[in-house]
């Protein structure tokens, strides 16, 4: 058998391809679960995907996160949050350097110009503190303009919304509502019950 991902050729008996990594069981089951007389697409596999153009790859992209509820204002957030975290984290290092260098320095055994290189080493936590900074600024700043020129153009195209299709239904999810359905799964097996005549 052939490796879909890097064309290695692989023993029959492997799960696993040798070189990349590459999942050659599921591999298996998908050919496996595909109907006899059923053509193999080739648009579906990540032979379609390596000759997408950039902008087909970002509307993919896009539309990806759009089906998950992943919009703008929540990358705002998620990018705001992780610039939080990243930043603590620098701070933290910072603060813990400082003391674990100043306590080997204070245990008397390092020679003065070593002794010096030492006690900047807290200078390492500066790098995820300034990275983590900028990425606040960039969520509190720049991801708001694009999340709001984002919600400007969908109110701007209510046309992409199907004739009659509840909007609830088009947000991102929300677990604490439920939306009514418009059909029942049951719909069509309980009406022999308001009956009195034989069931059929």
């Amino acid at each position: 058998m052939f490796c879909p991902q890097c064309g290695s050729s692989q023993s029959d008996d492997l799960k696993f391809c040798k070189t990349c990594g590459a999942n050659l069981q599921a591999v298996r089951l998908a050919v496996a679960a595909r109907e006899p007389d059923e053509k193999f697409d080739w648009s579906k596999t990540w032979v379609a995907e390596m000759f997408l153009s950039e902008s087909e790859r970002k509307k993919r992209l896009e539309e990806l996160e759009r089906m998950r509820g992943i919009t703008p204002e929540v990358k705002r957030y998620n990018e705001i949050k992780g610039g939080v975290i990243t930043s603590f984290v620098g701070l933290a290092l910072m603060i813990f350097l400082s003391i674990f260098m100043e306590g080997i320095i204070r245990g008397g055994k390092i020679p003065p110009d070593a002794a010096e290189i030492i006690s900047r080493l807290w200078i390492a936590g500066v790098f995820p503190f300034f990275v983590g900074l900028g990425l606040m600024i960039n969520g509190i700043f720049v991801s708001k303009r694009q999340a709001e020129a984002a919600r400007r153009a969908q109110h701007a195209t209510p046309g992409a919304l199907r004739e009659g299709a509840d909007a609830r239904a088009i947000r991102s999810a929300d677990t604490s509502e439920f939306i009514t359905p418009d059909y029942s799964v049951t719909e069509g097996t309980t009406k022999h019950l308001s009956s009195s005549g034989p069931k059929q």
